[in-house]
């Protein structure tokens, strides 16, 4: 019974303390791995159907959807882990506007890769154990990578890519860093952030079949053509961009005081 005292201390310091780097890289890349698979998955398999002439098709509005629900989800699963990041552009953008310790991105990062790629995987295996020929044109037809020129779902050029990328990942951070603020409503965060990634999607698939999100874009170049990895600097210039741009507007709209 004497030691019941410092026992119990030291249990309390260890639950205020938060979850541990462990935990918080496990929720990284299992999140990211939702993500991915989700709407990777549902751009893949469940936009169209040729045999039924697209009747049973979801389209961009089904993708668009796919990828906002599984943040959604991700984000009350795992967000109290671990901030709910999965996005390497989410977490430079989140540490640069102060509400991270820039000592964990490269972990967070590295998480949120092998997350991506791990969803990816399993979606090929998948495509190629269940129909012959599926993973062939579905690679062939660029595994739902990000891409521009004549990779864009539109056919716009660079400009357009680095832009729309570059702004939209700016809008999706002030909305992320906007809505965690001590000072938001609670409760809402991640359903106000699932909805703003399904209008970015809803606003880019046809220009560059919407990154902002390099984890995302790794995960599919790495099973497309050669071509996939050739454009990739885009989806990892650009979403960087964005966020660093977003952590200036958050300092200068949302004054100093920070969650």
């Amino acid at each position: 019974m004497a030691n019941s005292k410092p026992q119990t201390a030291a249990r309390t310091a260890e639950l205020e303390a938060g979850p541990s780097l462990v935990s918080r890289l496990g929720a990284e890349a299992i999140g990211t791995f939702i993500l991915v698979f989700g709407g990777v998955g549902t751009a893949l398999f469940a936009a169209k159907f040729p045999e039924a002439s697209n009747t049973l098709g979801v389209g961009f509005l089904g993708v668009a959807l796919a990828f906002g629900l599984t943040v959604v989800a991700g984000a009350y699963a795992f967000g109290h882990i671990s901030g709910g990041h999965f996005n390497p552009a989410v977490t430079i953008g989140v540490a640069l506007a102060g509400r991270f310790p820039s000592k964990d991105i490269p972990g967070y990062i590295v998480a949120q890769i092998v997350g991506g790629a791990l969803a990816t995987s399993l979606l090929v295996a998948i495509a190629a154990g269940g129909k012959d020929g599926f993973f062939d044109a579905a690679r062939a037809g660029g595994f739902a990578s990000n891409g521009f020129g004549e990779h864009s779902p539109g056919g716009f050029g660079l400009v357009s890519a680095l832009v729309i990328e570059a702004v939209l990942t700016a809008v999706f951070l002030l909305v992320i860093l906007g809505v965690t603020d001590k000072r938001a409503t609670p409760g809402f965060a991640a359903l106000a952030i699932g909805l703003t990634l399904t209008l970015i999607h809803l606003i880019s698939i046809p220009v560059t079949n919407t990154s902002v999100n390099p984890a995302r874009s790794i995960a599919t170049a790495l099973y497309a053509e050669g071509w996939a990895f050739g454009q990739l600097w885009v989806f990892i210039v650009a979403p960087i961009a964005g966020a660093a741009l977003a952590a200036v507007l958050y300092k200068t709209v949302f004054g100093s005081k920070q969650a």
